[in-house]
């Protein structure tokens, strides 16, 4: 597999078709020219009420127009990686949609994952252009070594102390038509980097055809609708709404941290705006739905619900879907940033078939495979997988990893052998993607998440797995919610649960606690083994989710806390 996206990024074949995700906005522009956009709260009047500025089609594309014009003059055109930091704004979908024109390979970044290691991906990518604001650009400075590929770059606003093209000056007035750069299916598109946060952030390689796939298939199988209003609360998701016909709102808040939403100003867009489509990470719908149950909102505009980047609690939909009307589905898409999405299930299955099961370890209900995807559960293993082998899968009702193929399934990362060793299998003249997640099928063809496999803990007696057994101590009243890590070397590991209460509890509390959880463990087979119940006053997760649990630094805390264990010494 290929590994340099600076010409083309993935050899392409003579059958190779054409395919350019910006043809999708024109199309737009053509069938529905005065159709909002793009919407953008600017300003609020003197009494709070919020003021909307907009983009409809036909302006959108020819603003990327004149910018595609203004980028191809300083030299940013086909095939050059670009790093993008731009805020949520009218300019970031101008500036995308003309960097899909010209060819460009924008690379992105979550800046949630904090600067440091954002800035050693941006320097994996080998950027040779660089727009980003102001304050972007001052990461050029205090981190000079990560850019010095960097040889373009484009301010968006005022210049403080580097030179370079601003945003007006490519702004190429008047409006010419620019003819979209005829991309390969499989050109490179994008790299967009992984959060990190279930392991090395990896620069993810998207092609025009993956990206033109995987919009059908979103649009397909919501049946999303020309014309509908979409609150998208992931800025990466936006880029969908032109190419699907949909009206963007850009919301009012801070993308990194959902978390830390303020809720008022989420339903403020929701009632304005008649928004029929919310994407929402599992920490903004907690946080929105509790307020809106508390204060009794209801939001009847709305169609759908669609929330993915971590496991969403049954408790979590139930909330929310409080403020629905009873036919409005909250769906829970399960993906990744290299395929994406793989399966999906709404709400009224969840509620009313799998969540009594997720209680009693089965796992988390991710769905059934969405149309035009292909899964394998296949045997644990850690080591690469050169080819495909008949041999590979698991029986039905086997944990195994799951693995998938599609036309919207990424083929490699950037500059990344090992990891494209790793995760890819060949397969003829196409490829299996490993998600290095864990799950098993049921019956009903619905696939069961039961955690990562780098997570599961290895003991002598045979594998256990994260969700499974979790799951059955987050059902105490107390416990707000549970990690198991694994203490020692793999095949003769220890497992500790690791419990992170509602409330504070000490004394006589925590020692009946964790004698309770104790017999906990030891009435059910699959948490029998664990004779260790540790508490910890708050977990390290992800920034984003607030969700996905470091256990790797549990594992280090719980080792200092327990000290050594029989076997700790012996070689391994």
């Amino acid at each position: 597999m290929g590994t340099d996206t600076n010409q083309s990024s993935v050899k392409r074949t003579a059958k190779s078709t054409t395919v350019n995700i910006a043809t999708h906005l024109r199309q737009m522009a053509e069938k529905n020219p005065y159709q909002r956009a793009v919407v953008y709260p600017v300003s609020r009047d003197h009494v709070g009420n919020v003021c909307y500025s907009h983009l409809t089609f036909t302006q959108l594309d020819h603003a990327s127009d004149m910018l595609a014009h203004g980028l191809t003059r300083i030299g940013i055109s086909r095939g050059v990686r670009t790093i993008l930091m731009v805020k949520p704004s009218m300019e970031f979908f101008a500036l995308t949609f003309a960097l899909f024109k010209v060819g460009a390979a924008p690379v992105v970044v979550d800046p949630g994952m904090g600067i440091k290691r954002m800035v050693t991906c941006l320097q994996q990518s080998r950027p040779e252009a660089f727009i980003g604001i102001s304050k972007a650009h001052l990461l050029r400075f205090l981190y000079p070594r990560h850019f010095k590929t960097v040889q373009r770059c484009v301010t968006i606003g005022r210049r403080w102390f580097w030179t370079g093209a601003t945003l007006r000056t490519i702004w190429m007035r008047p409006w010419e038509p620019f003819e979209i750069a005829a991309t390969a299916a499989d050109e490179t598109a994008a790299v967009v980097f992984t959060t990190g946060s279930t392991g090395p952030a990896k620069g993810v390689v998207y092609t025009h055809g993956a990206f033109d796939s995987q919009v059908r298939c979103i649009r397909d199988h919501f049946n999303i609708q020309p014309g509908e209003i979409d609150l998208p609360t992931f800025p990466l998701f936006a880029l969908f709404d032109p190419a699907m016909g949909m009206t963007a709102i850009i919301p009012d808040m801070d993308p990194t941290r959902p978390a830390e939403v303020e809720q008022d100003k989420i339903l403020e867009a929701v009632i304005n705006q008649g928004v029929t489509n919310m994407f929402a990470s599992p920490a903004l719908l907690n946080r929105v739905g509790a307020f809106g149950k508390d204060i009794g909102i209801k939001l009847p505009s709305l169609k759908r619900v669609v929330s993915a980047g971590a496991p969403v609690s049954p408790a979590n939909i139930e909330q929310f879907s409080a403020m629905l009307k009873p036919e409005t589905q909250i769906y829970t898409p399960y993906g990744a940033s290299e395929a994406m999405p793989v399966t999906s299930i709404g709400s009224q299955e969840i509620l009313s078939q799998t969540a009594p099961l997720t209680e009693q370890g089965y796992g988390m209900c991710v769905g059934r495979a969405v149309a035009g995807m292909t899964i394998e559960i296949i045997t644990i293993t850690d080591d690469p997988i050169e080819k495909w082998r008949e041999d590979l899968p698991a029986p039905d009702g086997e944990i195994g990893e799951i693995t998938v193929q599609a036309k919207w399934v990424t083929r490699q990362y950037f500059d990344r052998p090992e990891a494209d060793a790793s995760a890819k299998i060949a397969d003829g003249d196409t490829f299996w993607h490993r998600m290095g997640d864990l799950g098993w099928r049921d019956s009903k063809g619905r696939i069961w998440f039961c955690g990562r496999k780098s997570h599961r803990v290895q003991t002598a007696a045979g594998d256990l797995f994260t969700i499974p057994c979790e799951s059955l101590f987050n059902n105490h009243a107390l416990v707000y919610r549970s990690a198991l890590v694994g203490l020692g070397r793999p095949g003769a590991q220890h497992p500790v649960i690791c419990i992170e209460t509602l409330e504070p509890v000490k004394g006589k509390t925590r020692r009946l606690l964790q004698r309770e959880l104790l017999e906990l463990a030891k009435s059910h087979p699959l948490t029998e083994p664990i004779d260790h119940v540790l508490f910890h006053p708050a977990f390290p997760v992800d920034i984003r989710h607030n969700s996905k649990i470091f256990r790797e630094q549990l594992a280090v805390w719980a080792q200092k806390k327990i000290g050594p264990l029989p076997d700790d010494d012996e070689p391994a």
